[in-house]
């Protein structure tokens, strides 16, 4: 009985299947047949499960998968589905036999994904525990260390998700998520008229309008994005939404979006008095959504318990 892959085991076999017909999508599911067959996985193989209950082998194909698309050598089409990328392509054509974090360092995106994934700390990280449990630990580092760590790259990963899959809904999908969002957060009250989208054929610059209490006393306008991911909204965007924000007498305005502001834009919002502008970009929103769990589910819960040394502290 052989040890069920890991997912840097898995990274260029599940690369060569996927690029065995470039521009042909392979689903999940077959990725997940190529891995039993590939490995040879025994019944009692399949069948074992991390913590949360889901299977170890997929589990760690999906990271695979995860890592390979963070570094851009594959893309996601649609839900479940993967393509080969010309860089992929071109990574196969060099022969290489194994892949891991740190090889895929070499692409300034999978570096990027790293960074995010460990917000507060210099560098990008070196360790991490997944939940296929494999782990490689920097010196020094603390279990909690590695714990935290861990939970960042699945926050990160799960961020990325969540904006792909934005991106393959409608731009009219997106404004009512954003409301929807909103009244998660705790905005607007319990009457359905609390948060509205605004008709597609006369928004006049404004998307959607909340209200910022339960009460009603003031209006939040909305601006909704569903841009590029790579895109950048500018200082131009933005006083076209400050003009419209003025011709509805509005003094709060939030613009949210996909893509990301440039630094003419965050300045020019800055430099508002008269009207309240908020900005947020696309890592701030997925972030959100999954803080209010608007369109994401727990998988698993962990706890972490320490000794109550007020218990045990009681004298003689």
């Amino acid at each position: 009985m052989m040890a069920v892959p890991k997912y840097d085991e898995m990274m260029v076999p599940v690369l060569r299947r996927i690029g065995a017909e470039p521009g042909a999508a392979v689903t999940s599911k077959q990725l997940r047949r190529f891995v039993i067959e590939h490995w040879g996985l025994s019944d009692s193989e399949t069948s074992e499960t991390i913590s949360s209950g889901f299977e170890r082998y997929a589990n760690n194909m999906l990271w695979a998968c995860t890592y390979l698309k963070q570094a851009k050598c594959i893309e996601s089409p649609k839900r479940g589905a993967y393509v080969i990328t010309d860089r992929g392509l071109e990574l196969l054509g060099t022969g290489v036999e194994s892949l891991d974090r740190q090889s895929l360092m070499r692409y300034p995106e999978f570096c990027d994904f790293l960074n995010r994934s460990r917000k507060g700390k210099p560098s990008a990280p070196q360790s991490m525990i997944n939940e296929s449990s494999q782990s490689v630990v920097e010196e020094g580092e603390s279990p909690e260390d590695v714990i935290e760590g861990a939970f960042r790259s699945i926050e990160a990963a799960l961020v990325s998700d969540i904006l792909e899959a934005i991106m393959q809904q409608s731009p009219a999908f997106f404004e009512r998520l954003v409301v929807q969002l909103l009244l998660a957060m705790g905005y607007g009250d319990s009457f359905d008229e609390s948060g509205s989208v605004t008709p597609l054929s006369n928004d006049g610059g404004i998307d959607g309008v909340i209200r910022e209490d339960k009460l009603g006393f003031e209006n939040i306008y909305i601006q909704a994005k569903r841009w590029d991911l790579n895109a950048s909204v500018g200082r131009p965007d933005l006083q076209a939404f400050v003009g419209a924000l003025t011709g509805t007498g509005a003094t709060k305005g939030l613009f949210i979006t996909t893509a990301r502001f440039s630094k003419g834009a965050l300045q020019f919002a800055s430099m508002q008095h008269a009207i309240k502008l908020v900005l947020v970009d696309g890592d701030q929103l997925a972030r959100l959504m999954a803080a209010h769990n608007v369109g994401v589910s727990v998988r698993h819960t962990y706890e972490i318990k320490g000794i109550d040394r007020d218990y045990f502290d009681i004298g003689d």
